[in-house]
This record gives C-alpha cells, sequence and structure tokens, in this order.
C-alpha cells in the first residue's frame, strides 16, 4: 500500500548527478507532505534521510482530437540520505 504512493523514481542526466551526491528523486503522490515522505523512504529502502526538498512542476496538456485536457499532475521529491546508507536504494541485487 505504501509503495503505491511513491509513483516512480526520476532518472534525467540531472538526477543523475544528483545521485553522486546522495540524492534521490521521485515522484509522489500529491497529498503527502514531508514528514510522511520521510517516513515513507526511511520505511520503503531503510535508510537515514536527511532532507526532503519538494516541488510540483507545472501540469502539461494533453490533447486527443477534439477535445483538450491536462496530464495528471504530481508532486516531485528530491531526498537526501545519508552517505554511508545511499548505496541501498538503487542496488543492482
Amino acid at each position: 500500500m505504501m509503495i503505491d504512493l511513491v509513483k516512480y523514481p526520476v532518472l534525467t542526466e540531472k538526477t543523475a548527478r544528483l545521485i553522486e551526491n546522495d540524492q534521490y528523486t521521485f515522484d509522489v503522490d500529491l497529498r503527502l507532505s514531508k514528514p510522511q515522505i520521510k517516513k515513507l523512504i526511511e520505511e520503503l529502502f531503510e535508510v537515514v534521510v536527511i532532507s526532503v526538498n519538494t516541488h510540483r512542476p507545472p501540469r502539461r496538456k494533453k490533447r486527443l482530437g477534439l477535445s483538450q485536457g491536462f496530464k495528471t499532475s504530481y508532486k516531485r521529491v528530491i531526498v537526501t540520505v545519508k552517505s554511508t546508507e545511499s548505496k541501498t536504494i538503487f542496488s543492482e541485487t
């Protein structure tokens, strides 16, 4: 149930640079607050979270024929973990 709140990890060029600094990026549910996100990440990946930074990117337009709407919005989270435990999140096992 808790894993459903974390939609997916974000892997771009910028987030690849952030991984070197022990910062990981995820898209999460809009309703989560920073303390809830911190608790969720600590329980899912068994790491110590130092800080949580969030922002909501602007919504993008979506068009299908004559109808026009918006893609679903999400909250993007940058989580800084303790450097000794950072390798457990994206391990190759």
